[in-house]
């Protein structure tokens, strides 16, 4: 497969420039020994809504953003990387629209989860519904058939409005299936190196259940999409934000994870000055992880960190966040709040402010991300130490527009230029080009308020050391016999 042990960066196809042209002029002009992990667009497609996550089709690029063409000419430099929103597709897509129209006498009837899939009457349940991890107050949408003047109601998991803007797909329908399959082969028909399997674990539905990542029929169906993957020669990653132990079974089954955990606790660990909760974690983590700080949604909470954190801490590391500028999105079912009601689903803000701006400290906090082992991702507005776009955020009424700025080319220009992306550059150049990060990794013993991380291969070694009460990092680096100290 294509998967690289070097930086990845993620970001939408028109935040950094306008468009996909722009994108690549982006990358191509300061980053292309920056992120030799390659790039993942967020969806590039034609959509409906939530910033692309209601795809109408996945056979065509959006026309305000470009072409296959462009994306292939990215794929020249860079492993791409796109999402496959399994769980559900627009409601504004050729499919639903069809059987808007037609309702049972369309030939995509079978595409939808319909209620009487779930229920034989379709009348939802009240019982069964009240142990749904619910991301909307109902989970489904009614709507009225255009040629019999009908009702249907159809599971949506997502959508801020209703009805819905996105629709359930049924992935046990073999239409579905095969549209998948025929989706995963254009996509590598384009040079898509890697797929990330979005909302995923909400894609079963099971009455008496929380319909999310039940097991072990989860694991099962994405193994089933990674035997299609595998063949077209696509790696592929789950995108599940679930505690922790779902998160390790999958990691055990050799597939890719995101490392969901490692945000908050280096907000626990730069907020409190101390690493005792992070090197208790890195003790027995899986190393096939792709280890994120920021990405488009916010710092992932509840139920991520179920069973990891102390809901106390949180509290405090929230209250900090808050005080620096963050919003939160709050847990809906009663059933996955924690003790006395907590229920803070993420925190919404851009990663270099819930850090307070320091440039010290940002730069300690990449260096571990970098230093820990997987495949580091950096979110475009983590990579140019971007600021919370809050009038944004007002503006649409999505507080998750925060930490989601469109960048024009002048921005970008200005941002590189600044001190703190300059070493974070250089930080991740280092990254990507010493050769012990192929070897062994370590935590080393030291006092409480310092981080110590080493890598070694053969004679080759790199140690990073942080001191938390001064956020002032550094790394000895020996190759080839010769050391050499590394300000970070």
């Amino acid at each position: 497969m294509a998967l690289k042990n070097k930086v990845q960066l993620i970001t939408y196809a028109d935040s950094l420039g306008g468009d996909l042209k722009a994108l690549n002029a982006v990358l191509t002009r300061h980053f292309v020994d920056v992120f030799e992990g390659g790039v993942h667009i967020l969806p590039p497609f034609p959509s409906s809504g939530d910033r692309g996550f209601a795809p109408m089709t996945y056979f065509e690029i959006e026309p305000a953003f470009g072409t296959w063409e462009d994306m292939k000419t990215i794929g020249e430099t860079f492993a791409i990387a796109v999402d496959l929103m399994v769980n559900h597709i627009s409601q504004r897509s050729g499919y639903f629209q069809d059987f808007l129209k037609k309702g049972r006498n369309s030939e995509y009837a079978d595409y939808f989860l319909t209620l009487d899939k779930i229920w034989p009457d379709g009348e939802p349940v009240k019982a069964d519904l009240d142990k749904v991890a619910l991301r909307r107050d109902v989970p489904y949408s009614e709507f009225t058939v255009e040629e019999t003047g009908e009702k249907e109601r159809v599971w949506t998991t997502f959508g801020a409005s209703d009805p819905s803007e996105q629709i359930d797909l049924d992935v046990h329908s073999p239409a579905v299936q095969e549209m998948f399959r025929d989706v995963l082969t254009r996509f590598a028909q384009n040079g898509v190196r890697m797929v990330r399997l979005d909302a995923v674990g909400y894609v079963l539905k099971k009455p008496g259940t929380s319909c999310f990542c039940l097991e072990p029929e989860m694991y099962d169906y994405i193994s089933g999409v990674k035997e299609i993957t595998d063949a077209l020669q696509i790696d592929i990653l789950p995108e599940v934000h679930a505690n922790i132990e779902i998160q390790y079974r999958l990691a055990r089954r050799g597939i890719w994870i995101y490392d969901f955990i490692m945000p908050y606790l280096m907000l626990d660990t730069m907020i409190f000055k101390r690493h005792n909760k992070l090197y208790q974690y890195l003790e027995n983590r899986p190393e096939n992880q792709f280890v994120t700080l920021d990405c488009h949604d916010g710092i992932p909470v509840k139920p991520d960190l179920d069973g990891v954190i102390d809901e106390a801490d949180a509290l405090a590391v929230t209250d900090t966040c808050l005080e620096r500028g963050a919003r939160i999105t709050r847990i809906l079912s009663e059933s996955q709040k924690g003790r006395n009601g907590f229920d803070v689903h993420q925190i919404v803000c851009t990663y270099y402010e819930a850090l307070g701006c320091d440039d010290d400290a940002y730069l300690a906090a990449r260096a571990i991300q970098f230093f820990v082992p997987g495949i580091p991702q950096v979110y475009y507005v983590g990579m140019l130490a971007g600021r919370n776009d809050t009038k944004r955020a007002d503006q649409t009424g999505d507080n998750r527009e925060m930490n989601r700025h469109n960048y024009t080319l002048e921005e970008v220009d200005a941002a590189v230029e600044t001190a703190v992306v300059q070493r974070l550059m250089v930080l991740a150049r280092f990254r990507n080009s010493h050769p012990a990060f192929d070897g062994t990794f370590e935590t080393v013993a030291c006092p409480e308020d310092q981080v110590c991380l080493r890598w070694t291969l053969g004679g080759d070694s790199c140690t990073l050391h942080v001191d938390l009460g001064i956020c002032k990092s550094h790394i000895i680096s020996v190759t080839g016999g010769k050391e050499e100290k590394i300000v970070v």
